[in-house]
């Protein structure tokens, strides 16, 4: 099929939402000959922070003179986003053969079981078959949600990572911290390593017991890697990296947010234990230095400055507000804001106020999204004295929030990674 053909395939998969377990999953690589397992891998977890750890860890990889693969989630506006070979997104072509490749297997999993695939199914299959067919060194992948049941957890991976772990998705991990940490340490593997960011207090015990059950050996930020020296500089940070078999100087990171830097301290430590080795010093400089992560306090025009974040839950759109507070302190900025229902919407605003001076809810071409009216109810409680108001589509609210901020004002559109995929290309359209 053309690429056409390969997103309507998938789009048909799209419906029957998140369905847990690895049965199906297991089943469709098997029939396609296990091409999950013909590369070591990186297996990465976490409430936040996930995707700028897996693009940090490969461009470490390639910097090295490997071929990376990897695959994360969700895309923002094309779907074969998702998929990367050696640092560059998939070709139309590359993405179109790789689920022509997956598409009869699927429909004979289908007759087998009487179960339909889901869309996330799908775009793994598809990920492992596109690394397969161009003979990726390393697979560096992202779970979807949680990690028990996620498709992802397929998996023989050598390296587990956790970033972090914060309420998030509680209909499907649990409700308490804890138990969200345990659907999510259970990607690591016997034998195997985990390298793990900042814990909270109650959850870092159960990182050391998951390690012991299985095996493994656990590194984690602090104890046996640590930044020193951080600094802010021109477009995002510089450091010096205490790795765990190296010390890594002059370190720069071309993204906004000093969270950011502890992501990719993670991703070279996970590197690192990989190979059970240092690491080249100029491949790691090179690798950050060339890292970009879009819709992670991406800067998407100018007069007015506009931010564009994908942060979808309170500790996300915390550690934005306290980027922006410290980098862009002199900005006015107009929040344009839009997410899904089943978030605790009161509680990823909270760090706005102070911030925002005026506020536009807007609302994505989702089935999940929230009504902008029921925003507007939020804001003005959470956000009290400013001026509300709703506009959709997306596009129309940034366009109103452009011209309420005017040349020297600023536009922070925020939310959820569907409000910034409609958002971005307005935005580089108008760049």
């Amino acid at each position: 099929m053309n690429y056409d053909g390969a997103v309507a395939y998938l789009d048909r998969h799209i419906e029957l939402g998140w369905k847990p377990g690895l049965e199906r999953i297991h089943r469709l690589l098997e029939m396609m000959g296990s091409p999950h397992l013909r590369s070591p891998a990186i297996h990465i977890t976490g409430t936040n922070g996930k995707t700028t750890v897996t693009t940090v860890a490969a461009s470490v990889l390639d910097a090295m003179g490997l071929k990376s693969g990897t695959f994360t989630s969700p895309h923002l506006e094309r779907v074969e986003e998702r998929f990367k070979v050696a640092g560059e997104m998939a070709t139309p072509e590359q993405f179109a053969r790789a689920v022509t490749d997956v598409a009869p297997f699927v429909d004979l999993l289908e007759a087998e079981t009487g179960e339909r695939a889901t869309y996330f199914e799908l775009t793994t299959a598809a990920a492992f078959t596109l690394f397969a067919n161009e003979a990726v060194d390393v697979a560096v992948v992202e779970v979807g949600m949680g990690g028990r049941l996620d498709a992802t957890n397929v998996l023989e991976s050598q390296v587990a990572v956790l970033t972090g772990v914060s309420m998030d998705h509680t209909e499907y991990l649990g409700t308490t911290e804890l138990e969200i940490a345990r659907e999510k340490l259970a990607i690591l593997k016997a034998g195997g390593v985990l390298v793990t960011g900042d814990l909270p207090d109650e959850v870092d015990p159960a990182a050391d017991r998951r390690a012991d059950e299985v095996g493994a050996v656990r590194r984690t930020v602090g104890r046996d890697f640590r930044i020193e020296d951080l600094r802010m500089s021109v477009g995002g940070w510089s450091y010096d990296l205490d790795g765990i078999y190296e010390q890594y100087d002059d370190l720069y990171l071309p993204l906004h947010g000093r969270h950011q830097a502890g992501n990719a301290a993670v991703a070279v430590a996970a590197v690192e234990e990989l190979f059970g080795r240092a690491l080249p010093s100029e491949a790691v400089r090179e690798g950050l230095a060339r890292t970009r992560v879009p819709a992670r306090v991406e800067v998407a025009g100018r007069a007015p400055l506009v931010v564009l974040d994908g942060a979808h839950n309170p500790e996300a759109t915390g550690a934005l507000a306290r980027t922006l507070r410290e980098e862009m302190p002199a900005a006015d900025w107009t929040l344009v804001v839009g997410a899904f229902r089943d978030k605790d919407i009161y509680a990823m605003l909270a760090p706005f106020e102070g911030l925002a001076g005026q506020a536009i809810a807007t609302a994505a071409d989702h089935e999940r999204a929230a009504e902008p009216s029921d925003l507007v109810v939020a804001l003005e409680r959470v956000l009290p004295g400013i001026p509300v108001t709703w506009v959709r589509p997306v596009s129309a609210a940034v366009e109103l929030a452009k011209e309420w901020s005017g040349t020297e004002g600023a536009v922070l559109v925020t939310g959820s990674f569907y409000v910034a995929g409609e958002a971005r290309p307005v935005l580089v359209a108008s760049c």
